[in-house]
């Protein structure tokens, strides 16, 4: 998908932004450097994912982005204006990790609390109320007191206050984190709807699944350091090939081997072998790498020339899963300095 917006100008831009702490000990102070020149973009209309382990500056951009916190170098923009001016926080709204409202309050006495700190009418306050209380399926539940929510209820009144005053940017820390399959779907359904209206949203997570599933692009974040981004296919494809897996009903295991020795004289890209994880009774697994549908092709050829049976082919692609881990692993190699 283009980083860029319809109009040329990305809804979230940040530029070589670096962020260090100075953290005190009984030792004295050193230098912490959460975040080390980081760039990225977000267009209008898409769900962009950052994701990274505990500790690797997820935190620290959001809070840049807000404007809570001032980067040391760099430059970060919301709709082309500094990141925490006055314009580009009117058009944000934030959903944190962990949002606490006054538990006596109902659904609708909180829309109406956050819609005065936006300095929304009444009026305004209870149109927009009426919407977006159906629009995260709290309606009917809204005169209810906050203690008898479920924490996929509280979570989709977070939802709904960070839209409050209709921001353009929605930026959602963890917003699926803690709960359970069904409080993910109703979270999930509402960003998707969301992305379908045409807003921004900028979702931080360590949850991979939620994020494969919602998210146009992703950046992978690790020890303050952007280790790979771009689509999930497009990520995926970039740490790795695919791998082919045929089932094959050679005589025996030699038949196998002896095939798989001439074929890697002739192919030697293929990267042919028996699959270590062993094979259905009655078939031999071979696998192989591949990084282009020619490539599968020719590795079928090759068996059906040696008039053996294929019972079964899949084309294993690698998953967010494998991609963050790959990177992730990278990046603890390097500090580590092995």
């Amino acid at each position: 998908m283009n980083s860029k917006s319809s109009t040329g100008t990305p809804i979230v831009h940040v530029e070589n932004v670096a962020k260090c702490y100075s953290k005190w000990s009984l030792r004295g102070s050193r230098r912490v450097h959460a975040l080390k020149g980081i760039s990225l973009e977000a267009a209008r209309g898409e769900v962009f994912g950052l994701l990274g382990p505990n500790g690797a500056g997820k935190t620290t951009l959001v809070k840049v982005l807000l404007g809570v916190v001032r980067p040391t170098s760099g430059k970060a923009a919301v709709f082309g204006k500094v990141a925490g001016s006055k314009f580009a926080r009117s058009k944000i709204g934030y959903l944190p990790e962990t949002l606490r409202v006054d538990r006596h309050h109902t659904a609708r006495s909180a829309l109406r609390f956050y819609g005065r700190l936006s300095n929304m009418s009444k009026q305004q306050i209870d149109k927009r109320s009426d919407e977006l209380l159906e629009l995260v399926g709290l309606q009917g539940r809204d005169r209810e007191p906050l203690k008898r929510f479920s924490k996929g209820m509280n979570q989709r009144l977070g939802l709904a206050q960070a839209l409050i005053h209709d921001p353009d940017l929605l930026v959602l820390d963890e917003p699926t984190d803690g709960l359970d399959p069904v409080g993910r779907s109703e979270v999930r359904k509402v960003i998707e709807r969301l992305s379908a209206a045409g807003k921004t949203i900028f979702l931080n997570s360590h949850i991979l699944q939620e994020v494969e599933v919602v998210c146009t692009r992703v950046a992978v974040l690790a020890s303050g350091e952007i280790r790979g981004s771009g689509t999930i296919a497009d990520l995926a494809g970039k740490q790795d090939a695919d791998v082919v897996l045929l089932d094959v009903c050679f005589d025996d295991e030699d038949a196998a081997k002896q095939f798989i020795e001439g074929a890697s004289e002739s192919h030697p890209d293929l990267g042919l072998g028996l699959d270590p994880n062993g094979s259905p009774r009655g078939t031999h697994r071979l696998i192989g790498k591949v990084s282009q549908q020619h490539s599968v092709d020719q590795i079928v050829d090759l068996v059906r020339a040696d008039g053996v049976s294929i019972t079964r082919l899949d084309v294993k692609r690698p998953s967010l899963e494998d991609t963050f881990m790959k990177l992730v692993g990278k990046a603890t190699q390097e500090d580590s300095g092995s």
